[in-house]
């Protein structure tokens, strides 16, 4: 028995059928769609998705014709009798009651949206399945504004069709910034393009109430929103599993092993409502993504059929598209790293998408996060608008494999001029962790500068003076990289940040100086990411279009 559809549920009584043709197998589904693309909601609202069948995968009769899976829909399964191995519910079309012994059942309920507890919060609307999208369309009809509350990924989706569809849109997030697994000097690219599309953002504000024609925000400001988004964030929908005594984790989630097998040894759970293990940091971690929940079905498939294979601990490897960027994350960001106390080298690279002399090269913003012990991948952050998944998927397969940061280095990409480069910006940030980790290059991140300067270090700008004079480092010195050798007489006994556009002429600075004497270390990323982190850090009241 297999309780809830979508991905989790779907894929865990689908390959059920595979491997077993003898089983039967029964589906329940509370909503009316036991198989839909929910990734996919959003891009309905603004005709990105012209047809909304095109989102309804499978229905009950498709699996029943394909599979041989009884599906029952509009079904609420409200009771878990564990001693008697009985599930009680609810068949909410004809409002009767019923009742099913299961051998083996497989929790697969999701997780509901967090809801505000504000005035007027009924006046919200939330997108977790295709009823709550019919229900976003109707609304949006007629509608010339609204708010989205949170600026996680599906409030940034919802944000980007609704602003297609021709609604002026604010965003209000409580944090200083959109896309929490992302860090301060990548989000910056994210924030310009919310506005260049005219988004609102309303950053480090809260919404306290919501009228009949506006959501009013923590310093009195009234927006007017035609129409409400609650976009703040899901929870594990664990009522179920609590009601039938299933141990909760410290994180709010299901507990279960590496074969999906929760407190109970007749009962597995998979997709949101279950806690993971943290590939990064240990410990448990909540991760709604669809593809390890589709995994994860399959998993404890394979477990109820008797050939278990452990699932593996998650990287949260996510993707976003925000309008013309894309934004892809793996592992975990510095901001946790740091406040778990773990000790971080922070490798940044700006280049280009594909060779540079092809045309419509886009500039790669990558962020390697490492161990400077060992020089294990901890995470790694990309923005830009061509090649930013296929990058991050390389890495988060490297993680996966336990590949080093130096080893991407010898990592053997394919490459043509109009897919990539000869030195692939993996092979870059490799390149990059081989220079600091087993060449002992020193390094200054962005947010060291200051300090490295209080102490007394002095900051050489190896850029040309064309490039300075469009945006300078506080207090830094012009000596061009092509003049740095006629000018050492000027650093003899200095302390030196070598400092460039993106960090490559930097490096080249840091290496010469070091072989004349002269300390120096270079300034990871170069000016690019420092004025990216700085814009970024500037308290955020507003940013407005």
């Amino acid at each position: 028995m297999v309780i809830g559809g979508v991905a989790g549920g779907a894929s865990a009584a689908a390959r059920l059928r595979r491997l077993d043709e003898q089983a039967e197998i029964v589906v329940f589904e509370r909503s009316g769609h036991v198989s839909f693309a929910n990734c996919g909601l959003p891009y309905h609202l603004s005709g990105a998705i012209a047809e909304r069948r095109s989102l309804l995968l499978q229905s009950p009769e498709s699996l029943r014709a394909n599979f041989d899976l009884d599906v029952r829909v509009l079904h609420e399964v409200t009771g878990i009798d564990r001693d008697a191995r009985v599930v009680t519910g609810t068949d909410l079309g004809a409002g009767e009651p019923f009742r099913l012994h299961y051998d083996a059942l497989v929790l697969s309920p999701g997780a509901s949206p967090i809801r505000p507890p504000i005035p007027g919060a009924e006046r919200g609307l939330t997108l977790r399945d295709v009823e709550d999208l019919d229900r976003i369309g109707a609304a949006v009809a007629g509608a010339r504004s609204a708010v989205i509350i949170g600026g996680g990924f599906v409030g940034l989706e919802v944000a980007e069709n609704l602003c297609e569809r021709g609604l002026a849109v604010t965003i209000v997030e409580l944090a200083p910034q959109v896309l929490a697994p992302i860090d301060a000097e990548m989000v910056t690219y994210v924030h310009d393009e919310l506005v260049a599309h005219g988004i609102v953002l309303r950053l480090g504000h809260s919404v306290t109430e919501l009228t009949a024609t506006a959501a009013v925000l923590d310093d009195g400001e009234s927006i007017d929103a035609d129409l409400v988004i609650f976009a703040i964030g899901v929870r594990p929908e664990t009522t179920l599993a609590r009601t039938a005594g299933l141990e909760i984790g410290p994180r709010g989630g299901i507990v279960v092993d590496d074969t999906l097998r929760t407190s109970d040894p007749h009962i597995w759970a998979v997709g949101d409502a279950t806690e993971k293990a943290d590939s990064v940091l240990g410990g448990a971690a909540l991760v709604p993504l669809a593809n390890l929940a589709n995994r994860q079905g399959r998993r404890a498939a394979d477990a109820i059929a008797g050939r278990p294979q452990p699932f593996a601990a998650a990287h949260s490897a996510a993707v976003v598209r925000v309008f013309g960027l894309t934004v892809a994350v793996t592992g975990a960001n510095e901001r946790r790293l740091r406040a778990a106390g773990h000790d971080v080298l922070a490798l940044h690279t700006h280049a280009n998408s594909h060779a540079g002399y092809f045309p419509g090269a886009e500039t790669m913003h990558l962020k390697l996060l490492v161990d400077p012990a060992d020089g294990r991948i901890l995470g790694a952050q990309g923005v830009g608008r061509d090649g930013i998944d296929k990058r991050i998927d390389v890495i988060s397969t490297a993680m996966s494999g336990g590949i080093t940061a130096p080893q991407l280095a010898d990592l053997e990409l394919a490459y043509a001029p109009m897919y990539g480069s000869a030195k692939d910006p993996v092979n870059m940030l490799g390149y990059l962790a081989e220079n600091v980790l087993l060449d002992g290059e020193p390094v200054v991140a962005w947010h060291e500068l200051a300090d490295r300067q209080r102490d007394g270090w002095l900051v050489v700008d190896v850029r040309q003076p064309s490039e300075v004079a469009d945006g300078a480092i506080d207090g830094a010195v012009n000596i061009p990289l092509d003049q740095l050798r006629g000018r050492l007489g000027e650093l003899a006994g200095r302390r030196v940040v070598c400092a460039c556009a993106v960090g490559q002429r930097g490096h080249a600075a840091t290496r010469l100086l070091r072989q004349h004497g002269i300390e120096a270390a270079n300034l990871i990323g170069g000016y690019r990411t420092l004025e990216a982190a700085t814009r970024a850090t500037v308290p955020a009241v507003a940013v407005t279009a």
